[in-house]
């Protein structure tokens, strides 16, 4: 479980892409938009949102696969800035991509695949050490010796995502994006790749940050939870208490999308609609960007976005009327574009 010491903090992260809209004229599309938060060492923060809601260009950021627009990533205490900051920070931190289909190269065996971070960064010195190494990642997530000279589509989609995790192993991380690393594959293989993640936590004392859309695999496998809109950041907890108790009106429409096993409590919930889809974030409404859909959206809302603040320990929510939200009762539904 988690310690005491943050392990990553990113301040302001900001991600704008420019966007053509004209004859020379571009305008920038917020993808991630002041976005604040912390990772202590040896936790699971996982990422909740919409589809396009800025969930995987924040772990890209992140790890500087795009350069970020403004903001600071600060690892073990240092800022990664520098460009021998930023290739001994890609030594500590690695990504588990979403698609294992399109993610692992078809020319190359699984052993290559495997060993290209190993090559990428010199860390063997003879072939015979190359080889013993990738086996040894490949022991780690399930696969046999026998794998290693075969081509991965030769594999089903839950071994290809294996042979991912092993790759993102490679260097010996301290800390792994996981971008929706099980939304490709069968329910009943979820449960195995899930399993696989906290036992290799455990084994080699890794930090990840979750990201996925699933909030049930969610809540499993994460410490705390952070739910995004738009490029925003709206809440922050502890996973029991996003849980039992959300308190952004968003927060709780994510929530009541969550199938409940129970027959009985799944019809005695109240439910809400709310009304228009998901804004473009390349014209996001001014302020609070959920005040479109939000039924307790008032003036002040479209005035300013509300701060991102502590309202309870370890608890953080970005909204202007938490009193009249706190007494909502039920859950809510989005209409259209809930994926999760």
């Amino acid at each position: 479980m988690s310690g005491e010491k943050n392990l990553l903090e990113i301040r302001h992260l900001k991600e704008y892409f420019p966007v053509n809209v004209g004859f020379f004229r571009t305008k920038p599309l917020k993808a991630v938009d002041d976005v604040s938060f912390t990772i202590k060492k040896g936790e699971t923060l996982g990422l909740v949102g919409e589809s396009g809601c800025g969930k995987t260009t924040v772990g890209r950021t992140i790890l500087q696969l795009y350069k970020p627009t403004s903001g600071e990533i600060i690892y073990d205490g240092e800022e990664v800035k520098t460009k021998a900051q930023l290739a001994a920070f890609r030594k500590k931190a690695t990504m588990v991509f979403q698609d294992p289909y399109s993610s692992l190269n078809p020319r190359m065996t699984v052993q290559d695949i495997i060993a290209e971070p190993l090559d990428v960064h010199g860390l063997y010195r003879t072939k015979a050490e190359r080889r013993e190494r990738v086996l040894e990642l490949m022991s780690y997530v399930g696969l046999n010796s026998e794998h290693a000279s075969r081509y991965a589509h030769e594999f089903s989609g839950g071994q290809r995502q294996r042979i991912g995790i092993a790759r993102a192993l490679a260097v010996n991380p301290e800390f792994i994006v996981c971008d929706e690393p099980v939304s490709a594959l069968d329910v009943s293989i979820q449960a195995q790749v899930i399993n696989m993640f906290d036992e290799l936590q455990e084994k080699l004392s890794l930090t990840y940050l979750f990201i996925a859309h699933d909030l049930l695999v969610v809540r499993h496998i994460s410490d705390r939870i952070a739910v995004m809109y738009l490029g925003k950041m709206v809440e922050l907890a502890d996973a029991e208490e996003i849980y039992n108790r959300p308190l952004h009106p968003y927060s709780k429409s994510l929530l009541s999308s969550v199938p409940v096993p129970d027959p009985q409590e799944a019809r005695s919930n109240q439910r809400i609609v709310l009304e228009g889809d998901i804004p473009s974030p390349l014209n996001a409404p001014s302020g609070c960007p959920f005040r479109t859909r939000c039924p307790y959206a008032q003036e002040d809302c479209a005035g300013s976005m509300p701060e991102f603040k502590e309202v309870e320990k370890g608890h953080f929510v970005a909204c202007h009327h938490l009193d009249e939200v706190s007494s909502m009762k039920g859950g809510l539904v989005l209409r259209g574009t809930m994926t999760g």
